[in-house]
């Protein structure tokens, strides 16, 4: 049975994804930061469904707390054979009124959370001659967007990261895609009006806003064995937007 971690996966994307690995034989750690009740209700799902899960808290920001993690994971399942790097936040805000603390945040649960998480599943990786890492980006990080600069440099970022990684370890049977979600119902966009989303759904040229279920599976196409070709990718999930 394989392992997989999703870092922010109390909810949302990570949520759906964490649930769907486990419908699939996975055994699942569900990471979450402050979301204890979500991640809960995130594992008493799983379980009844007849799936295998354990939930840590971490803020894989920090890499202590990310280190303690892993050492945690692997003593309930053992190495992590696929790592889902979706811990994040967004921010609508004007350019002109980004902060230092808003940038240093950004990064650090963007960026910096793929960077540790990485980091730290790859010597099992390595020595087991295979691995999946799926590091969750956005659209705006291929194409950008107004008022959201800082986190779509964020998400580009992850992206650089990605397909340069990816070349690295190849040789060791390890492949490293990103997926790029598009507007996504998810609590994410919950600050948006229905003015805004209804705006977006219009802009969409499949008609609708995209699913939580549809970045899952999208995520789950590239940790699958047979997807052992794909890396270096980065898969957009955004219905046609870009």
């Amino acid at each position: 049975m394989k392992n997989v971690l999703i870092t922010g996966s109390a909810r949302g994307i990570g949520a759906q994804t964490a649930k769907l690995f486990a419908a699939e034989g996975y055994n699942v750690i569900v990471n979450y930061n402050t979301s204890e009740k979500e991640a809960a209700e995130t594992c008493r799902e799983i379980r009844l469904g007849g799936g295998n899960s354990v939930m840590i808290q971490a803020d894989v920001s920090k890499r202590s707390e990310a280190e303690r993690l892993f050492a945690e994971a692997k003593t309930e399942f053992g190495a992590i054979d696929t790592l889902v790097n979706n811990a994040g936040i967004a921010q609508v805000k004007l350019f002109t009124d980004v902060t230092d603390e808003d940038y240093d945040r950004m990064f650090d649960c963007n960026v910096r959370s793929v960077f540790n998480c990485c980091q730290l599943a790859l010597p099992d990786m390595i020595h087991n001659k295979f691995g999946r890492i799926i590091n969750v980006s956005s659209m705006w990080g291929i194409a950008g967007a107004s008022c959201e600069v800082i986190y779509s440099a964020s998400k580009s970022a992850v992206i650089g990261f990605t397909k340069a990684l990816a070349r690295e370890v190849a040789p060791s049977g390890i492949t490293v895609n990103a997926v790029a979600p598009g507007v996504i119902d998810t609590p994410m966009n919950g600050g948006f009006d229905r003015e805004t989303l209804n705006t977006l759904t219009e802009e969409t040229p499949v008609g609708r806003l995209g699913t939580p279920e549809d970045v899952a599976r999208a995520i789950f196409f590239l940790a699958d064995e047979k997807s052992g070709f794909i890396t270096a990718q980065t898969l957009g999930v955004d219905g046609g937007y870009i």
